[in-house]
């Protein structure tokens, strides 16, 4: 199988050097705008495969999509990464072109393809990849919920001093500030989260999940990457194997959870041919009016992506 990632960049390199390291596809390509970038990131990681035994060829392209031909899957990474003091919305008339083009380009050389979208605001570079891919909604998603999660899961197996191996959890709604963690649905080795911390601490952990990105672009200025890159690189190993994985994705809603025409982060199944399956929850009347909120933030972003008419 063949994986293309468009966008070098941190992001990029890094979700390409896990495909690379899991060994489970034959070619990945990486592409970017940057001349020598791709390149020369995918010689420096190919020059590890007989250090970490892997087989995967990694070949560098500049803006030469013919080079990605026939990629079964192709991840969009593209973009412009947030600075201090910038919302993800802020990102969107720049995003959008980028992510409009790429696809355009990619799609011309990989009909059959699976794209995932990384690019910011999320949610809304989804749906315009979507628009203009033109292709079936189970085919285009976005990387958001996995994420996102395990941000929610590493704060929680911090505080609670254990393995993160053995926390799960479900999260919900848009990629930002709106996004809809569900305690209910967390648990450590099948025990509910609620029965090992205390209420003010895990409200808390589910603040700090949804100020996780800004909380690293703070930091460093620039945004995260090591956990964006391996979050969507799991995503293609579970379509590349059929693993039928539930993972929390941004993907097009059309009636579920009462919502429809909007991409949004839900439970999904997983695997050959993309999103099988979307599975609806029977959340309570809270998490249905905190993910009611999510949805009208993101209707709003996707507003002005319509009135932009960029895609």
């Amino acid at each position: 199988m063949k994986v293309t990632v468009v966008g070098a960049g941190n992001v990029g390199a890094t979700c390409a050097n896990c495909i690379a390291h899991a060994d489970i596809v034959k070619e990945v390509i990486v592409l970017d705008i940057k001349e020598g970038v791709a390149e020369g990131k995918a010689l420096d990681m190919w020059e590890t495969a007989p250090i970490n035994l892997y087989n995967t060829r990694l070949i560098g392209s500049t803006n030469d999509y013919s080079k990605t031909a026939d990629s079964d899957i192709v991840v969009i990474t593209s973009g412009l990464p947030r600075k201090p003091g910038m919302s993800r919305d802020d990102l969107i008339s720049t995003n959008a072109n980028i992510v409009k083009s790429v696809t355009e380009a990619a799609i011309a050389h990989s009909p059959n393809a699976i794209f995932i979208i990384v690019s910011n605001p999320l949610d809304v570079m989804t749906y315009c990849a979507y628009l203009t891919a033109k292709v079936d909604s189970s085919r285009v998603f976005g990387m958001a919920g996995i994420l996102d999660t395990a941000r929610y899961r590493a704060f929680l197996a911090e505080a609670l001093n254990v393995s993160p191996k053995d926390i799960q959890a479900v999260l919900m709604g848009g990629h930002g500030d709106t996004m809809v963690p569900l305690p209910r649905y967390t648990t450590v080795s099948g025990i509910p989260v609620t029965e090992l911390i205390e209420e003010d601490k895990l409200n808390a952990i589910i603040e700090r999940t949804k100020k996780g990105g800004g909380e690293i672009v703070n930091l460093m200025g620039t945004s995260a990457w090591y956990a964006p890159g391996a979050a969507a690189a799991q995503m293609v190993e579970a379509i590349v194997k059929d693993e039928d994985r539930i993972f929390p994705v941004c993907a097009w809603l059309q009636g579920e959870y009462g919502l429809n025409d909007i991409y949004l982060g839900v439970p999904v199944k997983l695997g050959k041919g993309g999103i099988k399956e979307i599975i609806e929850l029977k959340l309570n009347d809270s998490e249905k009016e905190l993910l009611k909120t999510s949805a009208e933030h993101v209707k709003d972003v996707m507003a002005v992506l319509d009135n932009m008419a960029v895609a």
